[in-house]
């Protein structure tokens, strides 16, 4: 039945047409946009999926930054760690040589004098957009360790959470360490006390360290005849005056270990400054624990040895605050910078290396934060971007197909004209 109202391949024809033109302006879009989903309405779970990783790319290029900014803080730390180093050697060099009673010793303490001035305005300088890696002298809680965003860590329900790499504050700076003489001076008790009463070696350790707070290693000395050794030397008062003699003021960031090797030292510096027989009396660190041994004391001629504290207004030292002191102008003020130079220029080592550890780790990092996101934008392109081959191929078969849509329209539009024949 032929029919003027109704042409059916017309209403074919048109249809077909109208989703080649559909096809035609999404394979367009996509040769333009470069997108094969470029819209939610594309594709709303992939759209959604590309969108939070894109998100993450952006979190990520923040974090490069990030890294970057604690990259050049922490090698600004450690290049001027080394050339302390540095010049601490050639302070070393000169104390040795003011060893000799024949020397111009006063020379020799003036090119010292300019060395530790030379230092104090290294570390004074060694900032990075105003923070100090080098200068620790804070009993602040956390200002002893400097964070850097590291990473961003999304869990499997969605949810985002920071990291951060730690780096801890070193301190190179000049300034003596203060003990409050009218703080609260507390006795060493438990594990902080132990009696040589024999040759021995015994052990003490605290529980925990709190910043501000003076640690010191005290001891009383018993000999009635003075046979093994003088008391008095091997005698510290115990008061807040007397934890004094041989204290370390513990700062923000400090573990058991570093207050006992700080306690070692600041003994050995006691001990040279009062020339005390390590014989009788020698103080060791060992990660948590301070060894004290002797080859004096017996069952009568006994030390009694602890770890007070005192607590108060104390002011934390500086790690090299040895040589603020330094004099060799004198026999004694020449050996007692003998045996601080090694703690000093061991001081500065520790730096460094702890810096150049801490640097390999935010290179290591920035490295993988920056393979991550070329991964992730290869994973985001793999999702959304268009396959411009196959869309080029596309677009010509499309365009073919149109002509043909329209030209099939066209024939199909002209048939009703056919009916005229049935009426002439």
């Amino acid at each position: 039945m032929s029919s003027i109202l109704t042409n059916n391949g017309a209403m074919v024809a048109l249809q077909t047409l109208k989703g080649i033109n559909n096809n035609l302006a999404k394979t367009q879009s996509e040769i333009s946009t470069g997108k094969s989903i470029a819209s939610a309405k594309d594709g709303a779970a992939i759209w959604a999926i590309s969108k939070v990783m894109d998100s993450d790319v952006q979190g990520f290029k923040s974090i490069s930054t990030s890294l970057a900014l604690g990259q050049s803080t922490v090698s600004t730390a450690r290049d001027t760690a080394e050339k302390v180093n540095t010049l601490l050697t050639q302070i070393k060099s000169y104390v040795v040589t003011a060893q000799e009673g024949n020397v111009d010793r006063a020379k020799i303490q003036t090119d010292i004098d300019v060395r530790v001035s030379q230092i104090k305005s290294f570390v004074s300088a060694a900032q990075f957009n105003g923070l100090n890696l080098l200068n620790n002298s804070s009993d602040t809680e956390g200002s002893g360790t400097v964070s850097i965003l590291s990473s961003l860590d999304r869990g499997s329900d969605g949810t985002v959470s920071a990291s951060h790499i730690s780096i801890q504050k070193q301190d190179l700076a000049t300034h003596a360490q203060v003990v409050d003489s009218a703080g609260t001076y507390t006795a060493g008790t438990g594990s902080a006390t132990a009696t040589l009463n024999a040759t021995q070696s015994v052990t003490l350790t605290i529980d925990s360290v709190t910043a501000g707070t003076a640690y010191s290693f005290g001891m009383t000395g018993t000999d009635a005849d003075d046979s093994a050794f003088a008391p008095a030397d091997y005698t510290t008062a115990g008061t807040a005056a007397g934890a004094a003699n041989i204290a370390y003021v513990a700062r923000d960031g400090d573990t058991v270990a570093d207050v006992m090797r700080n306690l070692a030292s600041a003994f050995a510096s006691y001990a040279a400054e009062n020339e005390l027989d390590s014989d009788v009396l020698n103080v060791t660190a060992s990660g948590d624990t301070l060894t004290v041994t002797s080859g004096a004391t017996d069952g009568t001629d006994t030390i009694a040895v602890r770890i007070d504290t005192v607590e108060g207004a104390n002011v934390i030292g500086g790690g090299l605050a040895a040589l603020s002191e330094m004099d060799v102008t004198t026999d004694e003020g020449a050996r007692m910078a003998l045996a601080n130079i090694e703690g000093l220029i061991q001081t500065s080592i520790n730096a460094a290396s702890a810096f150049g550890s801490a640097q390999g780790r935010v290179e290591i990092q920035a490295d993988f934060i920056s393979q991550l996101t070329d991964s992730l934008r290869a994973g985001i392109g793999t999702l959304v971007d268009a396959n411009m081959e196959e869309a080029s191929a596309r677009l010509q078969a499309l365009q073919v197909q149109q002509q043909l849509g329209i030209q099939s329209l066209s024939i199909a539009n002209q048939a009703p004209q056919a009916i005229l024949s049935l009426f002439r």
